[in-house]
């Protein structure tokens, strides 16, 4: 591996502001903010409550724009709080505020529970009548989403119960979580040319080793991570089951047929739709096999072992400043488009990234988008690798499209799951065309080529991989119980496949390996950026120790479980909120999705 260079004083200078979310006022903006907003709902609820079937057009979108308001005022309250605390878990003073803004946001929310209740109620005719008039189309999409929820609703009197147990229940412990992993630290093994060698390291930086050229450093690293993750094995399981165990409640008394109806209600995409998804992808498993079989080749190894998945296959290694990142996503997204550059360019202007590797700070990368007045924030734990610089360009493009959607206003600036990672994808891939074209080294080129097909196998084949874990263990929770660690263990190496179809094996086992594409586990790219886009997992599986394997930082037991009609919510940003819509009711974020 090679030596760390100097200090990269702008990537450490890279902090983000958060300033402008409450005027620069602190703590202050957002106890005001969210006081304006407790009062402003009341009296919402006051001129509202039991009569909204009595509004004509002009009546209900008054009602929308006042209602627009109020969630901009919680939106940058709620993602000052969140957006601070996902640097700084640790921070008492920080985690403190960010439960405050969510005990507010809860009593907000139970003020408005009528309004959606209320309007899910109304005959269709009447409720198309009210949408037919001109005014509304900032939030038209947006109220006749509410009522496919018609189905799934509770009584005003147990939504509310439902509200405000939430706040001790799903979203406390998906805070836990976040707060146990984000301090994990690895210490590395000692010995041969490793510079970094002997040292303690936040677990993002040890996960990065495992794209090393050299064998012996992945296996050091793999090793130590899995002794780091060991400690608290037992707690994330029990934590992990309560969530699974939760959502199980859920889904039971919202009438949900299956664990995943809920999710595929908020992603406005049919069961029946996602599972033909998952059949096709399932029925193309040869295509990563093939993959992994010539890369073992490439490495000169007769079987892949679990830390070999995301190794380089060079050992031309190339790192890359911040600045010189910077430089290469700016010009990729400037060619492209000068609309699209100076978007992007924004983000460094104005201080909206949040770059380095910092004690406690959430693992991975994600992509804030907000409130629609506010630009999106970009978080990233940058190591000057080039996947790195690829993490950067994904990150923006979410950035963009929240731009560029902020215009469709608070109720409609985000997309479904469905089409979530269209620009973040694209953004990506114009700076790998970049990043080909001007290299020259054959093998420097030949390791981003790999990369970027683990890339596609992770955007494609891992989520289906992670869909069949979730199956079986919701299916398993529901019907077994309180699932050991053990338990989560052979779950996570169930094959969902006929493990005679797999030609691959592990260098360190005689059986099928865990990180096989030919079972529903398939994972090539945890070691990029694991909790970037492992998150939309329902259950992390970071609490399963195996050397080199899924060690995830992503907390997200609960993120199939939009619990009421899509609102926005402000909630603590935790692994669970990368990749799901604001607009559940289960601790989220008030206006914008946090995006990874």
């Amino acid at each position: 591996m090679a030596a760390p260079t100097e200090i990269d004083e702008e990537l450490q200078a890279a902090a983000w502001d958060l300033e402008s979310l409450v005027a620069g006022e602190g703590r202050e903006g957002v106890e005001g903010r969210m006081g304006e907003a407790l009062e402003r709902s009341k009296s919402f609820a006051a001129e509202h409550a039991g009569k909204l079937g009595e509004l004509d057009s002009d009546g209900l979108a008054a009602a929308m724009r006042e209602l627009a308001e109020i969630q901009e005022l919680v939106g940058r309250a709620g993602y000052y709080a969140a957006l601070h605390f996902s640097t700084d878990t640790a921070d008492p003073a920080t985690g403190a505020l960010m439960q405050w803004v969510q005990e507010q946001e809860t009593a907000i929310q139970t003020t408005l529970l009528f309004f959606e209740l209320e309007w899910a109620a109304l005959g269709d005719d009447r409720a198309e009548e009210m949408l037919a008039g001109d005014g509304l189309d900032f939030a038209r999409h947006y109220l006749r989403n509410i009522r496919r929820y018609r189905d799934h609703l509770l009584s005003e009197p147990e939504e509310r119960i439902v509200t405000e147990k939430s706040l001790t229940g799903s979203t406390a412990w998906t805070r836990l979580f976040e707060e146990l992993t984000s301090v994990i630290d690895v210490d590395l093994p000692a010995g041969g040319n490793d510079a970094e060698g002997g040292t303690r390291v936040p677990l993002d930086v040890a996960l990065s080793r495992l794209q090393d050229a050299d064998r012996e450093v992945r296996r050091g690293s793999a090793e130590a991570v899995t002794t780091a993750l060991a400690p608290g094995l037992r707690t994330r399981a029990f934590l992990f089951n309560t969530l699974l165990a939760d959502k199980a409640t859920e889904d039971r008394l919202r009438r949900y047929p299956n664990w995943l109806s809920a999710r595929n209600l908020a992603n406005e995409a049919s069961d029946e739709s996602v599972q033909a998804l998952i059949e096709a992808v399932r029925g193309r498993y040869e295509i990563p096999r093939r993959w992994y079989r010539l890369k073992a080749r490439l490495l000169g190894l007769d079987r892949l072992a679990d830390y070999d998945r995301m190794a380089s296959v060079s050992e031309d290694e190339v790192s890359f400043p911040y600045a010189t990142a910077r430089e290469i996503v700016l010009d990729c997204y400037s060619s492209f488009s000068p609309e699209l550059g100076t978007l992007a360019k924004r983000f460094f202007d104005e201080r909206h990234i949040d770059a380095p590797v910092r004690p406690a700070k959430r693992g991975g990368a994600f992509c804030a988008g907000t409130v629609p007045s506010e630009f999106p924030y970009v978080l990233l734990n940058y190591t000057s690798k080039r996947r790195d610089v690829l993490t950067l360009a994904h990150e923006l493009g979410h950035g963009v499209h929240f731009a560029l959607a902020a215009k469709q206003g608070i109720f409609q600036q985000h997309t479904p799951l469905t089409l979530a990672e269209t620009a973040s994808v694209f953004g990506e891939t114009i700076v790998f065309g970049k990043l080909l074209e001007e290299d020259t080294s054959p093998a420097s080129r030949l390791a981003l080529l790999a990369e970027n097909l683990e890339d596609t196998i992770a955007t494609v084949f891992r989520q289906i991989a992670m869909n069949g874990f979730e199956a079986l263990v919701h299916t398993n929770r529901r019907e077994q119980g309180e699932l050991s660690v053990e338990r989560f263990g052979q779950l996570w190496a169930t094959p969902t496949v006929s493990s005679s179809r797999c030609r691959c094996t592990s260098a360190t086992s005689s059986s099928v390996p865990s990180w096989c594409p030919a079972i529903s586990r398939c994972s090539p790219r945890e070691a990029r950026v694991a909790p970037r886009r492992s998150a939309r997992s329902s259950v992390s599986t970071s609490l399963i120790p195996a050397s080199g394997r899924r060690a995830l930082t992503s907390s997200s037991a609960s993120s199939a479980k939009p619990r009421r009609p899509p609102r926005p919510r402000v909630g603590s940003v935790s692994q669970s909120d990368t990749r799901l819509s604001p607009r559940v009711r289960d601790g989220r974020y008030a206006a914008g999705w946090i995006l990874a």
